[in-house]
């Protein structure tokens, strides 16, 4: 949504479709952007807005966009090997920006923590993962 918006909101309309289906929203929407205006779905801008502050709140905003790339990758399960093959990159830069990502989030290495499960764990509370609440994913050694 941030990428639509970055040549200017002038005439921009963005509604869910449970507001589209509203005819009288709709019809609101339509008048405002032939208008110049924009409208932007309440929900959508209280995600925005929600998803930034956890992404600041979690060290993701000091990743640069490779660094975002490989632990989204990683966030879907792929290895460091996948992970290079597609984003035609060298295993080594994968294992280089992965480190740089462990690193700037905070993850030190310790024997009783997997840095990697701890990133994409972090990564998924701040895009808002319904499965990453803390109390599944937190385990410590015996």
């Amino acid at each position: 949504m941030l990428a639509l918006l970055g040549d200017g909101a002038e005439g921009l309309g963005y509604l869910l479709k449970e507001r589209v289906a509203d005819p009288a929203q709709l019809v609101h929407a339509l008048q405002e952007t032939s208008r110049g205006g924009s409208i932007v779905d309440p929900v959508l801008v209280d995600t925005l807005v929600r998803r930034r502050r956890l992404t600041a709140e979690s060290g993701l905003d000091a990743l640069t966009p490779r660094e975002l790339e490989v632990l989204q990758h990683m966030a879907t399960g792929l290895s460091n090997a996948a992970i290079a093959w597609s984003l035609s990159l060298s295993e080594s830069s994968v294992e280089k920006a992965s480190n740089t990502l462990f690193a700037k989030l905070g993850l030190a290495s310790e024997p009783s923590v997997h840095r990697r499960v701890s990133a994409v764990v972090t990564y998924l509370r701040a895009v808002g993962h319904p499965d990453s609440s803390p109390s599944t994913h937190r385990h410590t050694a015996p």
